[in-house]
Order: C-alpha cells, then structure tokens, then sequence
C-alpha cells in the first residue's frame, strides 16, 4: 500500500504541475455560477483530456459504439415493401414525398406524426433530466459522440494527455508534421463518411455511393455532403467543448428540470472537505479524503473541476467518477468521493440522517404521464390508421356559378389517396340537397356512385362540379358529404364540406 500510495502522489504531483501550466482553470471562462461572473464569451483554451478507465468509460465506449454503428449502418439496410417501392429500411424520399421507416410509411398529409415523434422525444429527454441530469449530453449527443471519436483518434496517433500536450509545446519536426497530417486526414475521412452517412438517408444509399464516387450524382448531393463534412471536422475536431457552451441551448434549459433530488455527477463536500495534500503517513482524521490531486479536471473533457459545484459546462459523462475511484483506491480509501448522488443527500449526511434516493417526484410524474399519453396517442393512431384517405377542397374564386336556368352550381378538387400495397377500386357518392347532379372533369358518363380505381401507393385527384336547381336552394350554406367506399374490405372513408349559393363570407 505505501508503494502505491508513493507512486500515486508522484503522478497526481506531477499532473497538478501539467494543469497550472496548461491555465485548465479559467475563472472568467468555467468560474461557478454562484460565486463569479461569467463572461458571454471566452476564447478557446485547448483542454487535454486524459484517458481514464473504469464502468462509465466502458459504457461510453459501448454506447459510441452502438450509436455509430446505427447512424453508419442503418441506410444500408433493406426491407422489402414490395412493388415499386423503396427497399431502403429508413429513408426520407423527397422524390415520392414520403418517409419510410421499417414497415412504417408517412405521407406528407399524415406529417402529424412526426410532429408526435418530436413531442415525445422532448419528453423523454425531460424525463431522463429530471432523474438523472444531462447524461443525454454525456452519452448520446451527437456533439459529444464525435468529439469523444475524434479524441480517441487523436489519442491514438498523438499519444495521451501528456503526450499531447508535449507536442503541442514542441518545435515543428517531421515527425510533429506527419502526426498532426494523419490526425487531420483520419479527422476528414470520419467527416466525409458522416456527411456521406447523413445524405444516404435521402436518397438509395447503394445508388448514390456509386454515383458519388463515378461523380455522376447530383450537384446538391456533393454540396450537401461537402457542407456536412466541414461542419463536423470543425465542430468536433475544433470547437468541441465549445459547442455546448455556447452554441446548444439545453445547458441552460435543463437547469429548470433538475432538482435538489436529481442524481447528477456530484463532488461530495460532505466527505472530501476540508481537502488538501496527502502525505505518506499522515492520518486521515480530522481532513477530507480529497488529497487535491486534479486527476477529475485532467479527465474532464469540458476542462472543468467538478469539485466547484454546478457549473454550465458539465455533460455529465461522469468519466471524472472514474479518475476519482482509481485514485481512492490506490490510496485505499472507498470509492464514491465523486458519484451520481443529490445535493439533498449531502445535506442529509451532514445531518447525520441516511442518504435516499427519491425517483418518485411530482415532476417526475408529470414527465412520465405525458410522455405515456403521447406515446398512447401515436400508437393508437398508428394501429387504426386508415389505407385509404379522402380530401375535399372547395373552389373559393369563383365561389359559386349561376346558371342560365337559376341553378347554382360549386366545384371541388377532390383527392383520393390509396396506401395500400395494390391498385383498388372505390366507389365515390355524395350526399347533398335535392335535385343534386354531379360531373366528374374527364369522365363522360357519371353514375351514382361512381367507380374509381386509383394505382398502388398513389393519390388521384378529380374535379369535381356539384350543380344544385334554384327550387332545391333554401339556405345560402348547405351542407354536402363525399364518401369513399372499398368495396372489397368494406372501408369507408367520408369528410364533410358545403355548398354555397351566396357569396363565401370567410
């Protein structure tokens, strides 16, 4: 124990050096926010964050893993829909004006549902925050995603924090030139197949790889792909940090959903203060068990010290509980001087009362009763969708024509979507005042109901004029109702509108 306790204290002396040089603490830029103030904007300090090992760097690895692998992978998947339709499991076709998902297809009429999807997206996120804190930024953002890949390529070719910040303070060398060349073409290489990644989601992904690289694919594809290479190699590679500093939103969003029963990453006063250097020797008694090695701040990719409270900055990522544990148990000591834990339990131990974690809040519940009843909504409208869709629009210039013989007669644009997989026929009647004729532009003869067929996965629109005598006009509005019947399955689909014979007063 004494031997690891020596070796210990010379690392963590010697990275205490690295951070004073490297001016990691930045009061204007990362003081807290309640004890300074915070400019609007500080320029960029690099930050050098060391590779730690322990449970949350393996799931962040797992989670990297797993989340790169969907973005990369998922345009490559097929699902056979039968037809003429896209193979492509998950593709916005803007040429179709559809988006397809596995086995899901949304029109453009049916955009309601994504709108759900976003609604229940936010609260999930609310819900997550508000047990758990920002572990979205920690583990899932995309920002936090590619720049955690971009450090781990940086890593690999410049060495770790010390390395790299060697290298930074040394003379140009051809060996500094070709590091800093197959960082940056690795760095490039990962922005393109992003870009190129984000583009197959629009288009045939293996039609359009071929395209891009015969260079026969179309001018928007290149702009967009050159558009979101840049974006990324610059956001991740250059900003980084920043990014979530300043440019997202959500640092300063999340602060309202997060209470003193939250589990966040938390530097627990209640244990590690009053802090300072640690001997080889000296008691325990009477001083906390932080022995003010740095190895947290040196780990934290924001370059932040947790150990000063709440701050803007934190993701979360929790990589400073890692670097903490290693050093509580070289110097044998429990683990948890840094932990996901709440500011009321530190309270409560200060009190001598027992720490407890209470998930169940009333926002919580909020949260969780929302995003049940939206989810709710979404799946019940999914299940009962209808495969067949019926719109009526009323001509309102000219809002009526008055015959010859005193009739009045209204036109209408009527559109009949089939979602089915195969062509069907319908039989379209309306429903109106006395006397009511109908004609179809484009169909001579018109029996009532009238016989349409409309192809597969395709919308078919009619004209249609609905004349009505001057004996059968007793109101100025009355009501009309079209109705379209499969006869087959028996599905019918109706929607209501009016007939005019004044003039349209809205």
């Amino acid at each position: 124990m004494n031997a690891n306790l020596v070796s210990t204290l010379k690392t963590v002396a010697a990275e205490t050096n690295a951070l004073a040089a490297e001016g990691v603490h930045r009061v204007d830029a990362q003081a807290t926010n309640s004890a300074a103030v915070r400019k609007d904007y500080v320029a960029r300090v690099p930050i050098y964050p060391k590779l730690v090992n322990g449970e949350f760097r393996l799931l962040k690895w797992i989670g990297m893993a797993m989340m790169l692998g969907v973005y990369y992978g998922l345009p490559w998947l097929r699902w056979d829909r039968g037809g003429t339709a896209p193979d492509q499991a998950v593709l916005v076709d803007l040429v179709r004006e559809r988006f397809y998902f596995f086995w899901i297809e949304i029109w453009p009429q049916e955009v309601y549902y994504v709108t759900g999807l976003l609604i229940l997206a936010s609260f999930l996120l609310f819900l997550v925050t508000a047990l758990f804190g920002r572990v979205w930024c920690g583990y899932a953002c995309p920002q936090t995603v590619w720049t955690d890949l971009y450090i781990l390529v940086e890593r690999l070719i410049e060495g770790d924090r010390s390395a790299r910040i060697r290298l930074d303070k040394s003379p140009w060398t051809l060996d500094k030139i070709g590091r800093r060349a197959a960082k940056h073409t690795a760095w490039l290489l990962i922005a393109a197949a992003t870009g190129g990644a984000w583009i197959f989601y629009f288009h045939d992904a293996p039609t359009l790889a071929a395209n891009l690289f015969e260079g026969t694919a179309d001018t928007t594809a290149y702009l967009f792909l050159g558009i979101l290479t840049f974006t990324t190699y610059w956001l991740a590679g250059h900003m980084r940090e920043q990014v979530c500093t300043y440019m997202c939103p959500w640092p300063r969003i999340q602060a309202a959903l997060v209470d003193h029963e939250t589990l966040m990453v938390t530097y627990r006063t209640d244990r590690g203060e009053p802090r300072g250097a640690h001997k080889k020797g000296q008691p325990w008694e009477g001083r906390g068990h932080c022995i003010d090695c740095n190895q947290c701040v040196a780990a934290c990719p924001m370059g932040i010290d947790i150990r000063d409270g709440d701050q803007l900055e934190c993701i979360n990522c929790a990589l400073c509980i890692d670097a903490c544990n290693d050093v509580m148990k070289r110097v044998n000591l429990p683990r948890g001087l840094i932990a996901y834990d709440t500011h009321d339990n530190i309270e409560r131990r200060r009190k001598g009362q027992k720490a407890r974690i209470r998930l169940i809040r009333p926002r919580v519940i909020l949260y969780a009763v929302m995003l049940t009843l939206v989810a709710g909504v979404m799946l019940f409208g999914l299940s009962t969708r209808a495969t067949v869709d019926l719109n009526v629009l009323r001509d309102r210039n000219p809002t009526f024509v008055r015959l010859a013989d005193g009739a009045i007669r209204n036109a209408y644009t009527v559109k009949v979507l089939n979602r089915g997989e195969t062509a069907r026929k319908f039989l379209l009647s309306i429903d109106g005042p006395a006397g009511l004729d109908v004609k179809i532009v484009g169909i001579e003869k018109v029996a009532a109901p009238v016989e349409l067929e409309v192809p597969a996965d395709r919308l078919r629109t009619l004209r249609v004029l609905i004349t009505i005598p001057a004996q059968s006009l007793t109101e100025e509005s009355m009501p009309v109702a079209f109705h379209v019947t499969d006869a087959a399955i028996g599905e019918v689909r109706s929607t209501s509108t009016v007939f005019l014979s004044e003039e349209d007063e809205e």
